[in-house]
């Protein structure tokens, strides 16, 4: 089994090389082939010297320094394209993604899955952060159009021939498991251990996780455009129901209701309005960054001495 191990890199130079440690002793005993990728996403720490270094000394990894933060997926996009092996694995750089537990999802791959995800058994955040990141994920999962795969995560495997389905990808919104649900619908997840995150915070804050969760809906499916849809039909029968109640109080009681009632109503049209007129404005804006033709990622350097 020959593997390729994907590994996005953000201002963390302390942890690599106790990474390539625990990375080295699984991987001589699970691959006949192997290569790690590092790709530096823009550290302002010396990740990218650590990485050169780790280079010239492992002729198995091969590094990526691109020219500025791009973001995890954007990343990956790159190192997955530039993978030379049969098999995928994607990692997290803060070591909470334990290299012994890649065997469990090669494990998953020969039953004849195109893509595993090692779910942890307790997320190992905050209630309402977990809470948060546990519906985004069930949010991609059904935009994925699998929705019974819950357990999505960074730590992956998959099948390198999958990249023929976005092999024409370019954007700068990029949700990695969309494009792979793109070229395959046989994924699963497995149960693996987690460690904490290790000297750092994890880079997705809430502000993150719910631009991403945006950006699943609008940027990879229509269901909001539909949701807009529905309010505007169920706004117009709300609008004929109060017109034919406003008249049979005329005609019963010959009087209508006063000021309050009518700035409840405009409030509650103008509010739908403006809502659906948001929703509107995501797409254009996704149309907009689209049509400007912003590169995914631009790469500075590429380190590969095979």
């Amino acid at each position: 089994m020959d593997l390729s191990i994907i590994i996005p890199v953000y201002n963390s130079a302390s942890l690599l090389p106790s990474l390539i440690d625990c990375l080295y002793k699984v991987l001589k005993v699970n691959a006949a082939k192997y290569e790690l990728i590092f790709i530096n996403d823009g550290s302002h720490d010396n990740s990218w010297q650590t990485i050169s270094d780790l280079c010239l000394k492992h002729d198995w990894i091969r590094g990526i320094n691109l020219m500025r933060n791009y973001g995890q997926h954007n990343a990956l996009l790159c190192g997955i394209r530039k993978a030379k092996y049969d098999i995928i694995i994607t990692m997290d750089d803060d070591l909470q993604h334990p290299p012994e537990e890649i065997p469990k999802l090669l494990a998953q791959l020969q039953k004849g899955y195109d893509v595993v995800y090692g779910a942890p058994q307790k997320l190992p955040q905050s209630f309402f952060r977990n809470l948060l990141t546990k519906y985004t994920k069930r949010l991609l999962a059904i935009v994925m159009g699998v929705p019974s795969v819950r357990n999505i995560s960074a730590f992956r495997a998959f099948h390198t021939r999958l990249r023929s389905a976005f092999v024409d990808f370019q954007g700068p919104d990029v949700i990695l498991d969309v494009l792979l649900s793109w070229g395959t619908s046989k994924m699963t997840s497995v149960i693996v251990h987690i460690e904490e995150p290790r000297e750092r915070e994890s880079n997705y804050t809430y502000f993150s996780l719910i631009k991403a969760a945006i950006l699943i809906l609008t940027g990879h499916s229509t269901a909001p455009l539909r949701l807009a849809s529905f309010i505007g039909f169920g706004m117009t029968l709300l609008g004929i129901g109060i017109f034919i109640y406003v008249l049979i109080i005329y005609f019963t009681v010959g009087s209508l209701p006063g000021f309050p009632f009518l700035v409840s109503l405009i409030t509650l049209f103008s509010g739908a309005q403006l809502f659906t007129l948001g929703i509107f404005g995501e797409y254009l804006a996704r149309i907009f960054n689209r049509c400007m033709d912003r590169p995914t990622y631009v790469i500075s350097e590429f380190l590969d001495k095979k």
